[in-house]
């Protein structure tokens, strides 16, 4: 008999992790309180940004290119587009984080990439009004995710491997037993398995409350804005994904139009003070006409024809560390149960190689991938 490994959460990393542990052999398991792709955790809002030149730490650079080998792998595997490579531009003044910390990853790692002076960046990309103290490293192989049909490819693997896949099915408890293995209790039953997976996205507090990590979650709203004189410009085709940051201010991210010619061009702040804490059960999914304008009022210098009317919005939730990176490894007193939360509003774009990595620890209880900077001991003092 093929070992069982219960997975808990089916959202971004979960997904990811029973498609990649059913693909070798194991009897998966896997459990969500809702149907994925849904709307009540992080894992929805059409696109997320993926790019190489990481200004977060330039040890995350080996897990993109990963990332990206399996993204295009399960594209080919499921038939679907799933990443599209628009270019990626990271602005801002001189000394900001976003481009120096891209220039610093792109540097160690020999990653292509152009820096641009203002005049540059306004000749390649009219929509941009910037600045002239305004400098952006430009990287091609950026582009964007789309999130719901990522999560939807990885659940088609896993049950055409044969996972079984039990949605609406909220886990209670979960425990680790004398023998070695564990068992997760739900309204339904108790299912017993040799491995656990935790993927619980914003309900990390309460699922590894034992723990004490200090995640915090947030509420985050997205706002598609109506260009004025229309979407073309922002055309994926020739308007690439961006994130820009001001000295002393949250920085904002954004995104070519690709919702057709009345669907806007997708904008938002990058954390921030404006994230209100919650869990997934208290989060407003309302859109506060005052967050519409804030957003629209960072856009104006930036962006001009994105102040706008607003064509709609969404909220979607961080689950963030202090130090904003995530918590990849086994349970520090259970190491038959394997844990995946904290992604700190940019994890998305490394479900895939995530998956690969907890498929590992599940399996063969190590992995070739560093995960060194994600280790939950680090919070202990």
């Amino acid at each position: 008999m093929p070992p069982t490994v219960l997975v808990c959460g089916l959202g971004g990393m979960g997904s990811a992790a029973a498609a990649h542990l059913a693909r070798r052999g194991v009897r998966v398991v896997g459990f969500d309180a809702h149907r994925p792709p849904h709307r009540q955790g992080a894992s929805h809002g059409s696109t997320r940004i993926i790019r190489q030149a990481y200004f977060e730490h330039p040890s995350y650079v080996p897990l993109l290119q990963r990332a990206y080998e399996l993204w295009r792998e399960l594209e080919g595997l499921r038939g679907v587009e799933l990443l599209r490579e628009t270019g990626g531009l990271m602005l801002g003044p001189p000394g900001a984080e976003v481009v120096e910390g891209s220039l610093r990853s792109a540097r160690l790692h020999s990653l292509p990439h152009e820096l641009l002076d203002a005049r540059e960046i306004r000749r390649r990309f009219p929509p941009f009004a910037v600045g002239d103290d305004t400098v952006a490293l430009y990287e091609r192989a950026a582009g964007f995710l789309w999130c719901e049909a990522s999560v939807q490819a990885h659940l088609d693997a896993a049950a055409a491997e044969g996972a079984e896949l039990r949605f609406d099915e909220p886990v209670l408890s979960w425990s680790a037993t004398p023998e070695g293995g564990v068992e997760v209790r739900t309204a339904r039953g108790v299912v017993r398995g040799d491995q656990l997976v935790l993927a619980p996205g914003p309900w990390a507090p309460s699922v590894l409350a034992e723990l004490g990590l200090p995640i915090v979650v947030t509420r985050q709203v997205l706002c598609w804005f109506d260009a004025v004189g229309g979407v073309q410009p922002f055309a994926a085709d020739r308007f690439p994904v961006w994130i820009h940051e001001r000295l002393g201010t949250t920085p904002t991210y954004g995104f070519p139009a690709v919702d057709g010619p009345r669907g806007g061009v997708k904008t938002a702040f990058h954390g921030g003070p404006e994230g209100e804490r919650c869990t997934p059960e208290t989060a407003d999914r309302s859109i506060r006409p005052a967050e519409v304008e804030r957003l629209r009022e960072a856009l104006r210098g930036l962006l001009p024809a994105l102040a706008a009317p607003l064509v709609q919005g969404a909220t979607c939730l961080y689950s963030s560390t202090p130090d904003a990176h995530f918590v990849i490894s086994p349970h520090p007193r259970h190491p038959q149960v394997q844990i995946a939360c904290g992604f700190s509003g940019h994890g998305f774009k490394f479900c895939s190689v995530v998956g690969e990595i907890l498929a590992d620890l599940a399996t063969v209880g190590r992995t070739a991938h560093d995960l060194s900077l994600f280790a939950p001991g680090r919070f202990a003092a």
